[in-house]
Parts: C-alpha cells; structure tokens; sequence
C-alpha cells in the first residue's frame, strides 16, 4: 500500500519501495545450488553482459560462488547503485556498492521517444512487461541499457581497488532480481517503474493530441490536392490505417469431404493434413512479421526437403503420412522420431544441432569454455569429455552440444544413440541440470 507522504511500504510483490528516493530492497535469497543462476531472457542477458565484458574472470568466479552459496543479503537498488552486505567463506560481512551509470536527460527522452514510435513496446511497457527486443531497440537509438566495458564500478569495505569477490557476487544477484522484476534494470538507469510509466502515459496522450489536432486541421484545409503534388511531397499524405488484428488462431480450411470420389491416387487425408499446417505456418510467419523489432532480424533461408519433413512429421500426422515423411528425408522411422523431438525443443536449430557436427575455433571456443569454466564452482564441476561441439559428461549417459549461437543443448543416450533431452539453455549448468533430469 502506497504513502501519501512518500514514505517507505511494501509493493505487491513483497520488495521494499521508498515513494521518495526510487529505492526498492529486495529480500535476501536462498542459494542457488542445483540450478541455472538465471532463469528468465533478461537475467540471462544481464550475466552474459557481465561475463562478456568482465576484465578479471577470477574475481568474476569467485563472486559466483558466494551468491550460489547465499552469501548475498537484501539488496538495495536505486538510481545509479545497488548495495548489499555481502559474507566471505568464514562469515565476515562487507558492506559492497556497485555504480551504474545512469542516463542522462537526454538519453531518457531518446528512449522515451523510441517507446511511442513502437506501440508494441509501449503497450507492453504501459502493462509492466519488459519486451526483450527493448534492448536492441534502444542501442538503435543510441540508448545502452545493460552494461558494457568499465560501466559496472565496485566500491567494496574489504579496500580491493577494482571488483572483489563481494562486488562480484552482487552483480551476479542481480540477474535473480531480474527474473523476479526486469523493470530493475531501468531503475538502476535512473527511472523507477512508475515515474517511467507516468512519463510515457503522458507522452502516449500529448501524442495522441497533436495527432488529433493535425487531423481536424486537414479537415479546415482544401477538400483534395493535385496528384503529382501528393506523390511528390509525401509528408502531406494521410497516415495509413492500423494493421488489422493478428487473428486469434490460424484458418480453418475448406473441407474435402464432398460426395464426388477423389482422384486415384489422391490421398485425401494427407491434402487435408497439408493444408491445415499451411494455414498454421501462415499464422505463425504473419504473427512474427507483426511482432515488434521483425524488420531488423535476418531472412531466414527456405527449408529443405528434409527439413520440412521435419516439421510436417512433428505435427503428428499420422502413421501413413509419417511414412511417407520418413522416407522423403532419407531419415528412416527411428531417425524421424529423433528429428521431430529435437524440432520441438527448438525448430531448425535444435535440428541442426542434432544433425550437425562442427569444431568450436577461436573466439567461439574460448567463449565455450569460458561459459563451462563460469558454470560451476572448481569443486562441483563436472568431469567432460570434449569431442567437437560436444562435451559428454565422464561415466553418464548426460551430453552437452554447443549450437553456433552459443547456446547450450542438452542430450541423453537412449540405447545406441544420442538423443535431445530439451530446449536450449545460454548456460551450460542449466542445461545439463535438464539432462540429468533435476528440472
């Protein structure tokens, strides 16, 4: 329940928010033992920043062993800092700072501006959703919301000069306050959630009124206008109409089941089952071609013979047209089945990930073990067997594969073959937590 006078009161979902500061503290939580640091888009994010732009990868570890082990306390998050007393091994307390940067006037209108331009982020926004594509949208506008190279600056009681373990360790509970509440991340920018929802409630009506304003203006104005002039100054042009709405569900097609007998040779069934999936397919490439930030991601090739049957097959169509599926992709029953489950985790690449093996150079290797390495603590590691992109775990049945985006698969063996065993993870821990079958 909220204040009148600004003081501090718990929020719905049980942090403490000061009305007055933008401060909020969350609780300190339990260790992590036994599972993936982060769970949610944004958590993950958060740890890959911190990894990807970390100069000292020991006291990064270090760090990540303390807030495993929940040695982390309530952590206070404001504007251009969180804090929280952090514990060594031996139990001695240090009270810890990190300072993010927060953004300027400036930068906030950019990333104000950007929100109205998209109805989809400010819808979402206005609905306490974080959308993922935020974050490339904002870069666009020249707006950094996670952190880069020296953003993230330590001031630590134990007088270490640059990142301690305890300051380490508060950076990596971040990425769990984020999987409770993305909307952290603008706080510690400058923002808390309702001066940042207020602004673009505001913003969206001024918007709304200066639209409104122009329109009744061209209706006082001249009844029409030349066409070459139309054409040649476009400015003067009437907005397009919204897009209709993306329709609840895909089409149903015309049903086949007429009184005239088919073709010979016309396997009825397996025409309706194509042209149901085609409806769904066409359902599914409008509704990511509407889904905000569409325009900047890249084309996606067409799919092979195989790699449609694939996806026909994983739609469970039936003994006959499975068949049929199988032998098209040169796959056979048992290699179908493996297909299919890896297309369910994850679509074309989890297929490629199956099918595809490939040897990790350079960059993509070093930040392969650099993520194993950042996993687990020294002790708890696992022992793993490198053979490519895959890193079987010693005397198990567990696998991990390496895709090329830098996401980690987990497989089991079942009989002579190696098979999925879920979605992808971006860190190894947790995938390899799934293929055990801790989650």
């Amino acid at each position: 329940m909220s204040d009148i006078h600004g003081e501090a009161y718990d929020d719905a979902d049980g942090t403490r928010v000061d009305a007055q500061s933008e401060e909020r503290t969350f609780a300190a939580l339990p260790p992590a033992h036994g599972r993936g640091f982060a769970q949610s888009w944004w958590g993950q994010a958060w740890l890959k920043a911190l990894e990807d732009t970390a100069l000292d990868l020991q006291q990064l570890k270090a760090g990540r062993r303390l807030a495993r082990a929940g040695a982390v306390g309530a952590v206070s998050v404001r504007p251009g800092r969180i804090t929280a007393v952090v514990k060594d091994r031996d139990g001695t307390p240090h009270r810890s700072d990190v300072l993010l940067q927060e953004l300027s006037p400036a930068g906030w209108n950019r990333f104000l501006d950007m929100a109205i331009e998209r109805a989809g982020h400010i819808a979402a926004l206005l609905d306490r959703d974080m959308p993922p594509h935020l974050v490339e949208d904002s870069a666009a506008a020249g707006v950094e919301l996670l952190p880069g190279i020296g953003d993230l600056e330590p001031e630590c009681d134990c007088d270490a000069w640059d990142h301690c373990g305890h300051t380490a360790a508060l950076c990596y509970q971040v990425a769990r306050l984020l999987d409770e509440d993305p909307f952290v991340l603008l706080l510690m920018r400058g923002r808390g959630e309702r001066t940042l929802l207020d602004e673009l409630q505001a913003r969206s009506s001024s918007t709304a009124e200066a639209q409104e304003a122009h329109g009744d203006a061209q209706e006082a104005g001249p009844e029409g206008v030349d066409a070459a002039e139309a054409y040649a100054e476009g400015a003067i042009l009437p907005p397009l109409p919204a897009l209709p709405p993306l329709p609840a569900e895909p089409g149903v097609p015309p049903s086949l089941d007429t009184e005239a007998e088919p073709a010979p040779g016309l396997d009825v069934a397996a025409v309706e089952f194509l042209a149901a999936q085609t409806a769904v397919e066409a359902h599914r490439l409008l509704a990511d071609a509407l889904a905000p930030g569409h325009e900047r991601l890249p084309i996606e090739g067409d799919l092979s013979t195989g790699e449609d049957a694939v996806r026909l097959a994983a739609a469970r169509p039936g003994i006959t047209v499975e068949t049929r599926l199988a032998a098209a992709s040169d796959r056979g029953r048992d290699g179908l089945d493996l297909a299919v489950r890896a297309w369910r985790y994850g679509g074309r690449a989890a297929l490629h990930v199956l099918e595809e093996t490939w040897t990790p150079q350079d960059e993509a290797l070093a930040r392969a073990r650099a993520a194993l390495d950042a996993a687990w603590d020294e002790e708890e590691r696992p022992p793993l067997r490198p053979d490519h992109n895959r890193w079987t775990v010693v005397g198990t049945d567990v696998q991990l594969r390496h895709g090329r985006d830098g996401r980690w698969w987990p497989y089991r063996k079942e009989g002579a073959h190696w098979a999925p065993a879920g979605p992808a993870a971006q860190d190894p821990a947790t995938a390899l937590a799934v293929a055990d079958g801790n989650e």
